[in-house]
């Protein structure tokens, strides 16, 4: 149907299983929230976002035996909207099928091993752009992506960083929003993201992060634009410490290495620890597992 394949938004969200046997959501009322703008993005049905909540809920409980119950494992999540409109066309649907996936998953890092992708950065690829519809979780923002990520991947990358604009601005990092901690240019230690100006997906893990490190207050957390050039200007003065990605599958990812207008730019993550990534894991992993009381986490 050709409205059904214009019109389709899914969401991403994890059920996690803690030592003492207890099945618990991760920041799910912020997936309904993106889920519910999207929906209104695309024209589909509004729908009720607690009601729906409630609906996964239930449907995590029922089925809670499959949630793995070993540490980096959990319940992925996968609620999907799309238009069934019985006809070929290009309008608003009068019709649209809402239903949830849920599957096992293993650890994205098996044995707490973090391994560390290389990226392209191809500017002549992009992502999203300003007006579009980069910020919103659509099935046609990832289709699209799948042939660059073959391209990096011949070329040795495992990952594609999207870069946007004249300036070349540093966006996102394969599916995942991208992370730089840096001593800025006035000498300042700083954690910093690009902001969400239409381009970026806001990440509920992306979210997070900021959140935990404004609550440490150690270091300056900002999210602001990121220019190669500025990078590579850090990266040539000794200023960049660790540049990860972070998203629902991974949480966060540690980049080692850039492919740039055919130069290869190490960067050194894992010779700072990496430390901060490290700690990131470490305290989602105590509130994903309920070792750690946190107002994050919905009881199933």
């Amino acid at each position: 149907m050709a409205t059904a394949a214009l019109r389709q938004l899914f969401e991403g969200m994890k059920a996690f299983k803690g030592g003492d046997q207890r099945v618990r959501l991760f920041r799910p009322w912020l997936n309904m929230e993106r889920m519910l703008r999207s929906a209104l993005r695309l024209c589909l049905p509004s729908f009720d976002k607690i009601e729906l909540l409630e609906c996964i809920r239930r449907l995590v409980e029922v089925d809670q035996d499959w949630v793995p119950g070993s540490m980096g494992t959990s319940l992925y999540v996968r609620p999907v909207l799309i238009g069934n409109e019985p006809s070929l066309g290009v309008g608003h649907p009068t019709r649209a099928l809402l239903f949830v996936i849920l599957s096992p998953v293993g650890a994205y890092f098996p044995g707490d091993a973090l391994k560390p992708v290389s990226l392209l950065a191809d500017p002549s690829f992009i992502r999203a752009w300003v007006g579009g519809v980069g910020n919103y979780k659509l099935g046609g923002n990832y289709g699209p992506t799948v042939l660059v990520q073959q391209e990096a991947q011949k070329k040795g990358c495992e990952q594609v960083l999207w870069l946007y604009g004249p300036d070349h601005e540093l966006t996102e990092v394969g599916t995942m929003n991208i992370f730089v901690f840096w001593t800025y240019e006035d000498g300042v230690l700083e954690l910093v993201t690009p902001p969400l100006d239409g381009i970026i997906l806001p990440g509920i893990v992306r979210q997070s992060l900021l959140d935990l490190a404004r609550t440490w207050g150690e270091f300056r957390v900002v999210e602001r634009k990121i220019t190669m050039k500025e990078f590579l200007r850090a990266l040539k003065d000794g200023r960049v410490r660790e540049v990860f990605g972070s998203g629902t599958a991974c949480q966060v990812c540690p980049v080692h290495q850039i492919l740039y207008q055919g130069k290869h730019f190490h960067i050194p993550t894992m010779e700072n620890g990496p430390q901060l990534i490290l700690r990131f894991h470490k305290e989602l992993k105590a509130i994903q597992y309920g070792s750690k009381a946190h107002e994050w986490m919905l009881p199933v």
